[in-house]
Protein backbone atom coordinates (compact mmCIF):
# COMPACT_ATOMS: atom_id res chain seq x y z
CA UNK A 1 0.00 0.00 0.00
CA UNK A 2 1.59 3.29 -0.82
CA UNK A 3 1.93 6.29 1.58
CA UNK A 4 -1.27 7.91 -0.07
CA UNK A 5 -3.42 5.25 0.04
CA UNK A 6 -2.87 4.62 3.72
CA UNK A 7 -3.32 8.11 4.48
CA UNK A 8 -7.07 7.98 2.57
CA UNK A 9 -7.41 4.92 4.86
CA UNK A 10 -6.50 6.73 8.21
CA UNK A 11 -8.64 10.28 7.59
CA UNK A 12 -11.53 7.73 6.60
CA UNK A 13 -11.24 5.38 9.76
CA UNK A 14 -10.37 8.23 12.14
CA UNK A 15 -13.81 9.98 10.97
CA UNK A 16 -12.78 13.51 12.57
CA UNK A 17 -14.98 16.24 11.47
CA UNK A 18 -12.64 18.93 11.85
CA UNK A 19 -9.68 17.05 9.98
CA UNK A 20 -7.49 14.19 11.16
CA UNK A 21 -4.05 15.48 12.51
CA UNK A 22 -0.90 15.01 11.47
CA UNK A 23 0.11 13.28 14.23
CA UNK A 24 -3.23 10.99 14.53
CA UNK A 25 -2.65 9.70 10.88
CA UNK A 26 1.12 8.92 11.54
CA UNK A 27 0.04 6.73 14.49
CA UNK A 28 -2.80 5.23 12.43
CA UNK A 29 -0.79 3.84 9.31
CA UNK A 30 2.15 2.84 11.75
CA UNK A 31 0.08 0.69 13.66
CA UNK A 32 -1.91 -0.66 10.32
CA UNK A 33 1.99 -0.89 9.01
CA UNK A 34 2.48 -4.52 7.39
CA UNK A 35 5.86 -6.28 9.60
CA UNK A 36 8.08 -6.27 6.74
CA UNK A 37 8.01 -2.56 5.54
CA UNK A 38 9.71 0.23 7.90
CA UNK A 39 8.60 3.56 7.65
CA UNK A 40 9.52 6.32 6.18
CA UNK A 41 8.70 9.67 7.68
CA UNK A 42 10.02 11.76 4.10
CA UNK A 43 7.86 9.44 2.20
CA UNK A 44 5.01 9.98 4.31
CA UNK A 45 5.57 13.88 4.72
CA UNK A 46 5.84 14.04 0.88
CA UNK A 47 2.55 11.93 0.32
CA UNK A 48 0.92 14.77 2.71
CA UNK A 49 1.93 17.88 0.79
CA UNK A 50 1.80 16.20 -2.96
CA UNK A 51 -2.12 15.32 -1.49
CA UNK A 52 -2.50 18.51 -0.53
CA UNK A 53 -0.77 20.45 -3.87
CA UNK A 54 -2.91 17.95 -5.91
CA UNK A 55 -5.72 18.93 -4.19
CA UNK A 56 -6.68 15.15 -2.84
CA UNK A 57 -6.82 16.62 0.72
CA UNK A 58 -7.24 20.36 2.17
CA UNK A 59 -5.23 21.37 4.60
CA UNK A 60 -6.87 23.31 7.83
CA UNK A 61 -4.87 24.82 10.25
CA UNK A 62 -2.62 21.27 11.67
CA UNK A 63 -4.98 18.90 10.48
CA UNK A 64 -6.43 17.00 7.02
CA UNK A 65 -9.15 16.24 5.81
CA UNK A 66 -10.29 14.34 2.08
CA UNK A 67 -11.51 17.09 -0.43
CA UNK A 68 -14.98 17.32 -1.89
CA UNK A 69 -13.52 17.12 -5.46
CA UNK A 70 -12.13 13.89 -4.17
CA UNK A 71 -14.81 12.35 -2.37
CA UNK A 72 -16.85 12.77 -5.51
CA UNK A 73 -14.01 11.70 -8.22
CA UNK A 74 -13.97 8.13 -5.85
CA UNK A 75 -17.65 7.40 -5.43
CA UNK A 76 -18.10 7.70 -9.11
CA UNK A 77 -14.95 5.29 -9.52
CA UNK A 78 -16.18 2.34 -6.94
CA UNK A 79 -19.94 2.87 -8.82
CA UNK A 80 -18.40 2.31 -12.01
CA UNK A 81 -16.19 -0.79 -10.52
CA UNK A 82 -19.42 -2.39 -9.74
CA UNK A 83 -20.94 -2.11 -12.41
CA UNK A 84 -18.37 -3.67 -14.47
CA UNK A 85 -18.35 -6.33 -11.60
CA UNK A 86 -21.81 -6.83 -11.91
CA UNK A 87 -22.02 -7.08 -16.11
CA UNK A 88 -18.86 -9.25 -15.16
CA UNK A 89 -21.64 -11.95 -13.37
CA UNK A 90 -24.43 -11.60 -15.35
CA UNK A 91 -21.81 -12.87 -18.45
CA UNK A 92 -20.38 -16.01 -16.09
CA UNK A 93 -24.32 -16.55 -14.90
CA UNK A 94 -25.99 -17.10 -18.21
CA UNK A 95 -24.36 -20.13 -19.18
CA UNK A 96 -25.07 -22.07 -15.90
CA UNK A 97 -28.32 -23.46 -16.12
CA UNK A 98 -28.56 -24.43 -12.06
CA UNK A 99 -30.81 -21.48 -11.17
CA UNK A 100 -33.91 -23.64 -10.86
CA UNK A 101 -32.64 -24.91 -7.24
CA UNK A 102 -32.18 -21.59 -6.14
CA UNK A 103 -35.91 -20.66 -6.71
CA UNK A 104 -37.01 -23.18 -4.64
CA UNK A 105 -35.14 -22.20 -1.87
CA UNK A 106 -36.00 -18.68 -2.06
CA UNK A 107 -39.73 -19.68 -1.86
CA UNK A 108 -39.08 -21.59 0.94
CA UNK A 109 -37.39 -18.45 2.76
CA UNK A 110 -40.26 -16.89 1.47
CA UNK A 111 -42.57 -18.80 3.40
CA UNK A 112 -40.67 -18.35 6.71
CA UNK A 113 -40.37 -14.40 6.24
CA UNK A 114 -44.47 -14.65 6.05
CA UNK A 115 -44.78 -16.96 9.14
CA UNK A 116 -42.39 -14.82 10.82
CA UNK A 117 -44.21 -11.87 10.04
CA UNK A 118 -47.43 -12.75 10.76
CA UNK A 119 -46.35 -13.81 14.38
CA UNK A 120 -45.45 -10.23 14.58
CA UNK A 121 -48.74 -8.75 13.65
CA UNK A 122 -50.37 -10.88 16.65
CA UNK A 123 -48.54 -9.17 18.88
CA UNK A 124 -48.70 -5.55 17.52
CA UNK A 125 -51.61 -3.79 18.74
CA UNK A 126 -51.00 -3.20 22.01
CA UNK A 127 -52.93 -0.84 24.43
CA UNK A 128 -51.56 3.04 24.56
CA UNK A 129 -51.23 4.66 28.07
CA UNK A 130 -53.32 7.46 27.97
CA UNK A 131 -51.65 10.73 29.60
CA UNK A 132 -53.13 13.73 30.87
CA UNK A 133 -51.58 17.10 30.32
CA UNK A 134 -52.09 19.00 33.53
CA UNK A 135 -52.92 22.46 32.57
CA UNK A 136 -50.95 25.59 33.07
CA UNK A 137 -52.41 27.79 36.19
CA UNK A 138 -53.51 30.81 35.27
CA UNK A 139 -51.28 34.06 35.73
CA UNK A 140 -52.50 36.28 38.18
CA UNK A 141 -53.16 40.29 37.07
CA UNK A 142 -50.13 42.51 38.11
CA UNK A 143 -51.43 45.33 39.53
CA UNK A 144 -49.29 48.04 39.74
CA UNK A 145 -47.51 49.63 42.60
CA UNK A 146 -47.26 53.45 43.53
CA UNK A 147 -43.98 54.72 44.03
CA UNK A 148 -43.42 57.12 47.08
CA UNK A 149 -41.91 60.78 46.17
CA UNK A 150 -38.54 61.30 46.49
CA UNK A 151 -37.69 63.82 48.66
CA UNK A 152 -35.61 66.35 47.43
CA UNK A 153 -32.04 66.46 48.89
CA UNK A 154 -30.66 70.05 50.07
CA UNK A 155 -26.92 70.24 50.52
CA UNK A 156 -25.61 71.89 52.92
CA UNK A 157 -23.35 75.76 52.43
CA UNK A 158 -19.78 74.89 53.43
CA UNK A 159 -18.58 78.15 54.67
CA UNK A 160 -16.63 79.57 52.39
CA UNK A 161 -12.30 79.15 52.54
CA UNK A 162 -10.50 82.52 53.97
Amino acid sequence: MSYKAGIIKAIDELKDRTGSSMIAIKKHMQANLPKDKKWGNAAFLTALKSGVAAGDFVQIKNSYKLSPDFKQKRIAAEKAAAKKAKAAAKKAAVPKKKAAPKKKKTAAKKTTLKKKAATKKKSAPKKKKTTTKKKAAPKKATTKKKTATKKKVTKKKTPAKK
